[in-house]
């Protein structure tokens, strides 16, 4: 039996209402003294009316990095992708050097590429970079090298050349697990943005991003701004993730089982 669809927003509503009551419950249990440690969400939006001009110009800042970033990670991670459906000697070959470079820690990383590529943008779009590029290369390669072996086979009866046969099969074939890897990666793009801006960053002519205003409100102690800064971060991803999902279904929904079935 379908779900009625005013549950669908109804459900979110009421989860977002009890939340706020558990918020306010956990502060009123703090006591008076310890109290500033959690501001109320009133006075989080306050801080939004306060600093809105300012979160907006971090928000601006932080998702140029996090685009400039996501937008390198998608092409090379298929192209990368593509060399390593090759063969399974080239997949051996690379892959442990693909894990090195997921392994690396990006807080030891930053401060090379600021001596590299000097503070801002170019630093944080490499670090946001980093971040996405692992999870999409291994869903995208993983999509080309499982389609399924007797479209494979039915290809090679009719003769069809290698680039015949990933254009036409293996590609669309992986788009599924394509767009897995490039959910995964939205989600991680701002966030690798905003650690980026805060390890990498600087405040630039336009001012710094979401990640150098989690520096400044923190030394001056400002939780409700820290609170209002983490929500505006949050939202970002929310519209990377917003983004992936229609794109997905665009390409997706008229022939996949996974929106077919959804939709039943």
């Amino acid at each position: 039996m379908p779900k009625p669809r005013y549950l669908t927003y109804l459900l979110p509503a009421l989860t977002g209402l009890v939340f706020i009551g558990l918020w306010y419950a956990a502060r009123a249990g703090l006591g008076e003294d310890r109290q500033f440690l959690l501001p109320a969400p009133h006075q989080v939006l306050e801080a939004f009316r306060d600093n809105g001009a300012t979160l907006w110009t971090g928000t601006v800042n932080t998702a140029k990095g996090a685009m400039v970033g996501f937008g390198l990670a998608v092409t090379g991670s298929f192209v990368f992708a593509l060399i390593l459906s090759l063969t399974p000697l080239v997949r051996s070959s690379l892959y442990p050097y693909l894990m090195m470079l997921q392994m690396t820690p990006v807080i030891v990383l930053a401060p090379i590429l600021v001596l590299w590529a000097g503070p801002g943008l170019a630093s944080v779009s490499i670090i946001t970079f980093l971040i996405c590029f692992f999870p999409m290369v291994v869903n995208t390669t993983q999509g080309l090298i499982s389609t399924d072996r007797n479209l494979v086979d039915l290809f090679t009866m009719c003769k069809a050349t290698k680039r015949q046969e990933i254009l036409l099969l293996r590609v669309p074939a992986a788009l599924p697990y394509f767009f897995t890897g490039l959910r995964i990666a939205a989600t991680l793009a701002p966030i690798g943005a905003i650690v980026g801006d805060y390890t990498a960053g600087n405040s630039g002519a336009d001012g710094g991003g979401l990640g150098f205003l989690t520096i400044i409100y923190s030394s001056q102690f400002k939780m409700a701004a820290l609170f209002a800064t983490a929500f505006t971060g949050c939202a970002l991803g929310f519209v990377f993730v917003a983004v992936v999902v229609w794109l997905s279904w665009l390409s997706l929904h008229k022939w996949h089982d996974s929106f077919s079935n959804s939709e039943q």
